[in-house]
């Protein structure tokens, strides 16, 4: 996409045959400099290619529609009028719903997994409700009080605390997440599982799946997540890769022919939910975990398919770890 944005003034000399974009989400914003761009080039056919058409709300769709034929898509406020429903719920109705699958199923081919592998294994999701461990339930009530005493001598920064439900998902991940938190010594060791509810369940759920010979995919929104995971890791000594939002392509690369590698030792694989989607694929993993769910559902089942997607040999299980 960076290079076709570089490059723009040579490509659009020519009058193209056919313009295919993958990933086709990367145009759901038509404001985006890559929507404006393609819109430049004349071509005679258009396709686009997603696994996910739609992803937060019908402007986005009409966006991808409108780059298939401006002449039919012209007016994004006729589009959203149409299909706005009767106005009184957020949800769509199942008329708004019918009609819609009438004016795309000419635009629309749509394929799924089964359709396409008759022999995919299955994937199984289980939820595991957790309870809080006893410095979680400190530092929970702390934050939901608004003890700013007691939070100013741990060092927390008082507008973060505002951002109260994101304090308290930090809470319910690990309080190591809180700088002061963790008390010397400055080791890694059993303290890591014992002063976090998931973690200790974690613990007890990898070692059985070590021991089994399974492979692992663990997912959290947050990278800060990540790093205390990395020094569990290094406190078990298990093999691990990592991908976030500042790993570059060629580490992804690397580091995913390394887990896929026939025989590879490596039993761990941990991503950031939202940079560990699109073009990675982990399918030599059968089990899937999420350390924490994502504001956007769409994330985590796109998460789960880095596993259960063609390729996969073996059944999928995942575990989404939810604190109750």
């Amino acid at each position: 996409y960076e290079s076709v944005i570089q490059e723009q003034a040579s490509i659009r000399k020519l009058v193209w045959r056919y313009l295919i974009i993958d990933e086709a989400h990367r145009i759901k914003n038509e404001q985006s400099v890559l929507s404006k761009v393609v819109r430049l080039f004349s071509t005679h056919f258009r396709l686009l290619i997603t696994g996910t058409p739609l992803q937060n709300d019908l402007h986005e769709l009409w966006a991808m529609l409108n780059f298939l034929l401006p002449d039919v898509f012209g007016d994004s406020d006729t589009f959203d009028a149409w299909f706005s429903g009767s106005g009184d719920t957020d949800a769509p109705s199942t008329d708004v719903l019918s009609q819609l699958h009438k004016i795309l199923r000419p635009f629309l081919l749509r394929r799924l997994k089964a359709d396409v592998e008759k022999d995919l294994p299955p994937k199984r999701e289980i939820n595991l409700m957790i309870g809080l461990s006893e410095m979680q339930r400190r530092w929970y009530s702390n934050i939901l009080e608004k003890n700013i005493d007691v939070l100013n001598a741990m060092g927390a920064n008082r507008t973060r605390m505002l951002n109260m439900l994101m304090q308290l998902r930090k809470c319910a991940n690990h309080p190591y997440l809180f700088e002061g938190a963790e008390t010397p010594p400055f080791t890694n060791d059993e303290r890591l599982c014992k002063h976090s509810g998931k973690m200790a369940l974690l613990d007890k759920l990898l070692n059985k799946l070590y021991q089994g010979g399974h492979r692992v995919l663990i997912f959290s929104q947050m990278t800060r997540m990540l790093d205390i995971l990395e020094d569990y890791c290094g406190w078990r000594e298990w093999g691990y890769c990592r991908i976030d939002g500042s790993t570059s392509g060629e580490l992804r690369d690397e580091q995913m022919e390394s887990f896929n590698a026939p025989g590879s030792k490596i039993f761990l694989f941990m991503l950031s939910t939202r940079a560990g989607g699109l073009g990675i694929n982990l399918a030599t993993a059968d089990t899937v975990i999420i350390y924490d769910s994502d504001w956007n559902p769409q994330m985590d089942l796109q998460a789960m398919d880095r596993a259960h997607r063609i390729g996969q040999t073996k059944p999928v299980v995942v575990y989404r770890l939810i604190t109750e």
